[in-house]
């Protein structure tokens, strides 16, 4: 990855240059202060002291020269409105169109003022972690709170760009009233909702909605998906064209998604039963259920690498073998193998396209409606997780057409192979297989004439990232003791092995979370019906309703957790928690001295299953920010290792269910929930010792 020092030099406008933070010398004041420290040459107190005087210094000609061009934007904008009032005496055409250009153009310059905030900001907040990491002291705790709150501050100013606003707000008031309303009176005060139809404006406002840094549920649900991207993309990575964008082809990505997780689910509150008619042990359900995760290990793969060139063959691909797979999982029972049923599930693992579904999404659609795009593909999960066992709940029917049995066994197999052969011809006559020409160009150019075109683009990226909230990212790969670095670095890994070495300790403690959680998630709900069945004598039915139920907090969770709590904890801070509450979920589930009831069984698979949930959104929005940008694209990036993480997980998971199905019976709920946990127990020491090492 390019050093932030390059990249902030590349992405500097040239007249501005002299009051941007100079990154390149703080760097290399904080390397003598290490040098300094170590000879016993300076005190530490003083280190502490020269440097926020720097910081002080830094900011303060960043603010004051942003006042300065807030001031001129200001005069511009009521020169603007002189001439405004004297067309709405005598009115022209032309005057109005050119009126309109003007304030077009001026709001470009805002865009490029925001831009400028941006870099600094990010500047700011690396330079910050940089010297915690040099020196394991909290000082960015301490200068965050010292300065943000206090009266004469002028951090205060770029939190809170009050200025700004105003000057956006008379921007857009003023574009509103030269559009053509068509007789209508009213103004944007009266008609707050109305959107404004112009690009510019809403290139602002987005920028200016991510400037406040305000953690909302659309952009905390959609950081589920971990379609990763750069901290400052340059023109190149970020531009979308809008000709390869296809609402049709996004719907028929998120429909993928979603009949792939009900077909993962479906058959969880039958497959003991199913196991069972074949004549295997009803623990073998954890291989059933488990097949289909092996095999998406490897799917995985081939399917990200397939995307590079594709995305249409490998839906179709997806979609017949799908079709193919439940065909055989229905047939299984007519046939009576336990081998044409693994095999079955097998083939549905080699269909997995998930990792084309998060690629479309990251390389197709527009930075306008991404995140949008990206809630979408989470969604449709929680509702594919939610839907699968409910209408396993009500398959509940049985008879005979010929030679083919269909009861609640083979119908999960039935009904999934007529949804996939129905998706299959959906996919063939809408679907539009974006160009793939525009990415073969990945050499970053850009000229002080391009700076407009390219910015509307830009500032959709998070513009402040406060040091107070963030400091949990301590893995920015900032290439520490160089300020230049090769051009290739740039380029995403073309190996596992390469994807691996960009994992520093806070990441790969990240991807043991999600292990955990996805292990404990797949040991509660595949042995559902097993445990249901001997302690409580659960009929199907009961299962799939009680399924369904967990699915559906999925979405609810996340509303409560990224509207409100993440407004008012630090993500680090909800990620401890939500592993305690995991564990507190684990050791409420093990059968103890009193009898194992039904309440018991439901709060603690409550409680965990939706502790879980919490974590994973936490858990992934870190994991975001945290991977190195190389990771954000190509075939081994950042999902896709997050999808082996816990994909294995619950390919572990069931393997531990078949396997305690050799002891008794009366001991397979506490037999698979050791390893539950030992692993919660590992991941919250994992977690805490990172941390805390990080100051």
């Amino acid at each position: 990855m390019v050093a932030f020092g390059k990249k902030l030099k590349d992405r500097q406008i040239e007249e501005w240059q002299g009051y941007y933070i100079n990154y390149k010398l703080m760097k290399k004041r904080v390397r003598q202060y290490a040098q300094q420290i170590q000879l016993g040459t300076q005190d530490r107190r003083h280190v502490l002291k020269d440097f926020s005087r720097m910081l002080d210094n830094q900011i303060e000609k960043i603010v004051l020269f942003l006042l300065e061009q807030q001031g001129l934007l200001a005069s511009r904008i009521a020169k603007l409105g002189e001439e405004r009032d004297a067309l709405q005496e005598e009115p022209e055409i032309n005057r109005i169109i050119e009126l309109r250009e003007a304030y077009r153009v001026l709001g470009q310059d805002l865009l490029k003022l925001l831009f400028f905030v941006e870099i600094n900001a990010v500047g700011l907040r690396k330079i910050l972690k940089k010297f915690d990491k040099r020196f394991g002291y909290r000082f960015t705790d301490y200068y965050v709170k010292t300065r943000a709150n206090h009266p004469y501050s002028q951090l205060q100013q770029v939190f809170k760009h009050v200025g700004l606003g105003a000057v956006v707000g008379a921007l857009s008031r003023n574009l509103h009233e030269l559009q053509d309303r068509q007789g209508s009176y009213l103004s944007i005060y009266d008609q707050p909702t109305l959107p404004l139809q112009d690009p510019v404006v809403d290139s602002i406002n987005a920028a200016v909605d991510r400037l406040t840094n305000s953690t909302n549920f659309l952009n905390f649900l959609g950081q589920h998906a971990l379609i990763m991207q750069e901290e400052l993309p340059s023109p190149t990575e970020e531009h979308v064209d809008d000709q390869r964008y296809n609402f049709m082809s996004l719907l028929l990505n998120l429909a993928n998604t979603f009949l792939y997780m009900v077909n993962t689910y479906i058959i969880v509150p039958t497959a003991d039963d199913y196991s069972m008619s074949l004549g295997a042990a009803p623990t073998v359900c954890g291989i059933v259920i488990g097949a289909m995760a092996v095999a998406q290990v490897f799917s995985s793969v081939y399917f990200s690498a397939w995307s590079n060139k594709s995305y249409f063959r490998p839906l179709v691909f997806s979609s017949i073998v799908l079709f193919l797979g439940n065909i055989l999982y229905a047939l299984a029972y007519d046939i009576s193998s336990i081998w044409v049923l693994l095999i079955g599930r097998l083939l549905c693992g080699f269909g997995s396209a998930r990792a084309v579904n998060r690629r479309y999404i990251s390389d197709c659609v527009p930075l306008k409606i991404r995140m949008q795009a990206s809630a979408g593909f989470v969604s449709a999960s929680a509702l594919g997780m939610a839907c699968g066992p409910a209408l396993a709940g009500i398959l509940q029917i049985n008879f005979k057409i010929y030679k083919l049995t269909f009861n609640q066994n083979t119908l999960p197999g039935w009904v999934m192979a007529v949804a996939w052969l129905v998706y299959l011809a959906w996919l063939w006559i809408t679907f539009k297989e974006p160009s793939l020409a525009a990415e073969e160009d990945h050499t970053p150019h850009q000229s002080n004439d391009e700076v407009n075109s390219t910015l509307e683009k830009g500032l959709k990226q998070p513009l402040l990232v406060s040091s107070e909230n963030k400091v949990d990212e301590d893995a920015d790969q900032d290439c520490d003791d160089s300020e230049e670095a090769p051009e290739e670095s740039r380029q995403p890994v073309n190996s596992i092995v390469a994807a691996y070495r960009l994992l520093t300790p806070s990441v790969k403690v990240q991807l043991l979370i999600y292990f955990m959680l996805k292990y404990v998630m797949e040991i509660l709900l595949s042995e559902s019906s097993v445990v249901t069945t001997y302690y409580f004598n659960w009929s199907t039915s009961t299962v799939a309703v009680f399924l369904a139920c967990l699915g559906l907090t999925v979405l609810p969770v996340n509303i409560v957790v990224g509207s409100y709590i993440s407004n008012m904890f630090q993500d680090r801070q909800i990620l401890l928690a939500s592993e305690i509450m995991v564990l507190i979920g684990v050791l409420l589930s093990f059968q103890a001295i009193f009898p194992y009831s039904e309440p018991q069984y439901i709060c603690s698979g409550l409680l965990l299953f939706v502790s879980a949930e919490v974590l994973e959104g936490v858990n992934l929005s870190l994991l975001s920010r945290v991977m190195s940008s190389r990771l954000s694209r190509g075939t081994y990036n950042g999902g896709l290792l997050s999808t082996e993480a816990g994909t294995l997980a619950r390919v572990v998971a069931d393997a531990t269910i078949t396997l305690a199905g050799y002891v008794r019976q009366s001991m397979l709920l506490n037999v698979t929930l050791i390893p539950s946990l030992f692993i919660c127990i590992t991941s919250i020491l994992a977690t805490c010792f990172t941390y805390n090492s990080l100051y």
